[in-house]
């Protein structure tokens, strides 16, 4: 069997920043070992597989070691798959999830994500995260996808060097790190999830699902320019409407071509 796989730089404006995501459209999907052993050999922080349903498409989405429910990046790829590669001139499409249905319009050489926001909740300081992240949280708050830690500065953000193995243990699938901007931004964060095989993650939309609802109710305000302080780095922006965030980003396509399963 062979089949189309694209890469794209998600959340970029030039090739080699943001983060890439590979997307493969199939006709219906492969048993999922079949789905993770793709996304593994891909060795990319999330695989999307697209599958059409009459003018819609099924998503799913894999890092190198499990599916995971939400993927922000890759559904910003896939979006520009379907608008620019396999049915070009399109300017919107629903994608079916286990998150539920996920409309994704193109706005400009940009694409708005309409993604359910992830609020969570303030906690005491879980054992062990200082540590592990070599830094000590102004606050943590919590939902059942993330710990959120929120640090003094921009700077301690970018600096941040967390043990990788005691992130992967703390108890959730992933930690983000986030403050203030002290420049142009809203607000940077950075997001670490070894557990899911993703030890830094580049530029993370479903982490902002969270992060914009945190910052809304701390700036009072619902947009917001954000940026991911990864190495390769990303700016992602972000508006909260009731119960949903919408995410906007741009697509670089770096690869396209076939594979043989």
């Amino acid at each position: 069997m062979r089949t189309q796989i694209f890469q794209v730089d998600a959340f970029a404006t030039r090739r080699f920043a943001g983060n890439p995501a590979a997307v493969l459209p199939l006709e219906s999907f492969l048993p999922d070992a079949t789905l993770q052993s793709i996304a593994a050999e891909n060795n990319l922080a999330e695989t999307a597989f697209l599958v059409r349903r009459s003018g819609d498409y099924d998503l799913r989405w894999f890092t190198p070691v499990l599916e995971v429910p939400l993927c922000g990046h890759a559904t910003l790829a896939s979006a520009a798959v379907v608008m620019e590669q396999l049915e070009p001139g399109r300017d919107r499409v629903v994608f079916h999830s286990v998150s539920g249905p996920l409309a994704v319009r193109r706005n400009g050489r940009a694409f708005v994500m309409d993604f359910p926001a992830r609020p969570s909740e303030r906690i005491e300081m879980p054992p062990g995260l200082a540590d592990a992240l070599g830094a000590q949280p102004l606050e943590v708050t919590a939902n059942e996808h993330n710990f959120m830690a929120i640090l003094d500065d921009e700077r301690t953000v970018r600096e941040l060097a967390p043990n990788m193995d005691a992130i992967a243990r703390i108890g959730r699938p992933g930690v983000i790190v986030t403050a203030k901007s002290d420049g142009e931004y809203d607000f940077v964060s950075r997001y670490f999830a070894p557990a899911k095989g993703v030890p830094e993650d580049p530029v993370t939309g479903a982490a902002h699902c969270m992060l914009a609802p945190y910052w809304a109710k701390r700036l009072h305000k619902t947009e917001f320019r954000a940026f991911q302080a990864s190495k390769r780095g990303g700016e992602v922006r972000c508006r909260v409407i009731g119960d949903r965030v919408e995410l906007e980003g741009e697509c670089v396509f770096y690869l396209k071509g076939e594979v043989e399963i």
